[in-house]
């Protein structure tokens, strides 16, 4: 939500662009743009998870919880991935859960993917989150035709 970001009267964004400015030594400016769908970004839901991760909440139930509300913004598959020591186990494991289809080694399909580290007393814990938002528009191919070009040797 753009409003948290901004602050009463621009507060939060004036304070944003005069630090940026003091590091860089330039003129900055800075846009604040609204994401119409925040559960059908895949960079978004890392962090979700990672956030959720480090105030202790159980990895299953932040998975499923990721996965039900990205199907439910119409996403056409999401797999989400975690790794490292899982509730504080001694041996590192990997878990993951996926719902719809994600066709990760067809190029015309439009998956997002990011990935994220939780912070945790037992140490990172990474996920990797990748969602499927269908076919991606191809277009047509054109034949080029050959140049009249002859080249001498």
């Amino acid at each position: 939500k753009p409003g948290i970001v901004i602050g009463r009267k621009g507060e939060s964004v004036k304070k944003l662009r005069q630090g940026l400015e003091k590091i860089t030594g330039k003129k900055v400016k800075v846009e604040v743009e609204e994401i119409d769908k925040p559960d059908l970004n895949a960079r978004l839901v890392a962090m979700n998870i990672a956030s959720q991760l480090e105030r202790r909440i159980g990895h299953s139930r932040a998975m499923k919880r990721a996965v039900s509300q990205a199907m439910r913004q119409g996403a056409k598959g999401i797999k989400i991935q975690v790794s490292g020591r899982l509730a504080g186990a001694e041996m590192a494991r990997r878990e993951w859960q996926m719902e719809g289809r994600v066709p990760r080694s067809t190029l015309r399909s439009h998956i997002d993917y990011a990935t994220a580290e939780a912070l945790t007393t037992f140490g990172r814990i990474g996920i990797k989150v990748w969602i499927y938002k269908g076919e991606a528009a191809v277009e047509e191919t054109r034949r080029v035709e050959p140049t009249d070009v002859y080249v001498s040797q």
